[in-house]
């Protein structure tokens, strides 16, 4: 979608639908609404006293101006009491906005600067919101649909309108949210493609897009380099896999030589069967996703090298599937990991936590500013915190407040879990240093006590996002499947670091 800002008023503006906002409660129009309901003989007003339109969270009143204006539509759209709007508030109203104008048969729509009359919000931040909602919520995945014509054509223009003095702030903020936006978009895709296609190589192929952008070096190790390393996690998992895995490492150079990384580790599993601890066979399609951790590095790495963002970033993607077959990892196998710490392998289906711990060693050798990994990692997760949350664990509390902060930011919150040396316990082995599971209790803190043992003294998080990544309903700017949620939540915190 391509997005353009402009001056101009609601009355002037030529434009298939024009979208204007209006908040719950209220029982006068604003004064840019006044004039244009002039025009309209009143109809505005009136709709808001008979409660046709009551302003509420992305409800929406469609309008034909038969002349009376340039534009010949007029959507108005609610986002809910004036006082609580927030920065996602606009985000849905503009998801919401955008199918609706879809509905119409536009290809194209102008917006007023929805929320500006809220002062908690700046107007950069504002443009910002409405581009991402308008950008994520035309996203549809059709890439293996014969039959086109059946999808209908795609709103493919958004302009929005501001004053003078609000122009350039409008365009920055409306850059911002269209790169924000567009790398969601590259993971939805990454995530929605199938594995028989998005194998650990066509990962490597991604890589090597982003590579291309301005500060940003690849480097990958091959099987090879791996054993020689003795990385036995990731080539444990890996085992019963006819695809070779990779171990990516993209690097940003935005800051001075001097200036320690902050390193992202993302899971990476193209597909999960389960290996030999094979997974139930209803909705295990949806483990093409699991590899969503990953694609959300890549495409942070993507974004604030577009941004040109002034630090330096490093993501670490360990690639492989997880397949059952002759020479898989059985149940009962030890691995030695990178870091020399070996592991008994009690459930093949617990991989995510073996790769990641080879990332995570890796990563303490490049003596980075933070370690953040970002992953699918644990059913429990789903079980503890239901589908809006992202689960987060940690060893540093102001690296987790500032993440909390950017999922504030983001509108893709996160919500602490504990992290207590007496989860441990459930993890020894009898014949390790410790076991790949913790049992049913307290999964989701067992797999990341799991992974704060390969992590050194670094600041580090762990982010769970098997209870976000794919959605089973449509929701304004969140479509069915894979969500990208984590990836604008990366992006919002490094931006913040840049700053």
């Amino acid at each position: 979608m391509k997005v353009h800002v402009k001056h101009g008023s609601l009355t002037n503006t030529a434009t298939e639908v024009l979208v204007v906002g209006g908040y719950e409660g209220e029982k006068t129009l604003g004064k840019p609404l006044q004039a244009l309901d002039r025009h309209f003989d009143g109809q505005l007003a009136a709709m808001r006293k008979t409660g046709e339109f009551q302003g509420k969270i992305n409800q929406t009143v469609l309008v034909h101006s038969r002349g009376s204006v340039p534009a010949k539509r007029i959507l108005w759209v609610g986002l809910g009491k004036k006082e609580k709007v927030t920065l996602d508030s606009v985000r849905q109203a503009m998801g919401t906005v955008v199918k609706r104008v879809r509905q119409t048969g536009a290809r194209s729509f102008t917006s007023s600067l929805l929320g500006g009359e809220t002062p908690r919000h700046s107007v950069s931040d504002l443009s910002q919101a409405m581009v991402e909602g308008a950008i994520l919520g035309s996203y549809r995945f059709t890439q293996f649909q014969t039959n086109q014509s059946d999808n209908g054509k795609p709103v493919d223009s958004l302009n929005i309108l501001a004053s003078a003095s609000e122009l350039n702030r409008v365009k920055t903020g409306s850059h911002r949210g269209a790169i924000i936006a567009e790398a969601a978009s590259l993971v939805r895709d990454l995530c929605n493609t199938p594995a028989n296609i998005m194998n650990p190589a066509r990962v490597v192929e991604q890589a090597r897009k982003i590579a291309k952008e301005r500060g940003v070096k690849l480097t990958v190790l091959n099987r090879q380099k791996m054993e020689k390393l003795g990385m036995g996690g990731l080539l444990g998992v890996s085992r019963g896999s006819q695809e070779p895995p990779q171990f990516i490492i993209l690097e940003y150079a935005g800051a001075g030589k001097k200036d320690k990384p902050v390193i992202l580790v993302g899971k990476t599993v193209t597909f999960d069967s389960g290996g030999i601890s094979l997974k139930p066979a209803e909705n295990m399609e949806q483990m093409k996703a699991d590899m969503t951790g990953g694609a959300e590095v890549l495409a942070t790495v993507l974004a604030v090298a577009r941004l040109r963002a002034h630090l330096n970033v490093i993501g670490i993607l360990p690639v492989t599937e997880n397949m059952p077959g002759g020479r898989a990892t059985k149940p009962g196998d030890i691995l030695k990991m990178l870091s020399g710490k070996t592991v008994e392998v009690q459930n093949t289906d617990a991989e995510g936590r073996l790769i990641l711990a080879d990332g995570l060693s890796y990563a303490t050798r490049l003596k980075p500013k933070c370690i953040i990994d970002i992953a699918t990692l644990t059913g429990a997760c789903m079980v503890a915190l239901g589908q809006h949350a992202i689960g987060m664990l940690g060893n540093n509390d102001q690296l987790k407040a500032k993440l909390k902060e950017a999922g504030e930011q983001s509108g893709e919150r996160v919500w602490e879990m504990p992290l207590w040396d007496e989860y441990f316990e459930q993890l020894k082995s009898d014949v390790a240093d410790m076991r790949n599971i913790g049992g049913r209790g307290g999964g989701m803190i067992t797999a990341a006590m799991f992974l704060s043992k390969f992590v050194g003294d670094y600041p580090w998080v762990h982010l769970d996002i098997a209870s976000t990544d794919w959605s089973s309903s449509d929701r304004p700017y969140i479509g069915k499947g894979p969500t990208a949620i984590g990836t604008r939540l990366l992006i919002h915190y490094l931006l913040n670091q840049a700053k």
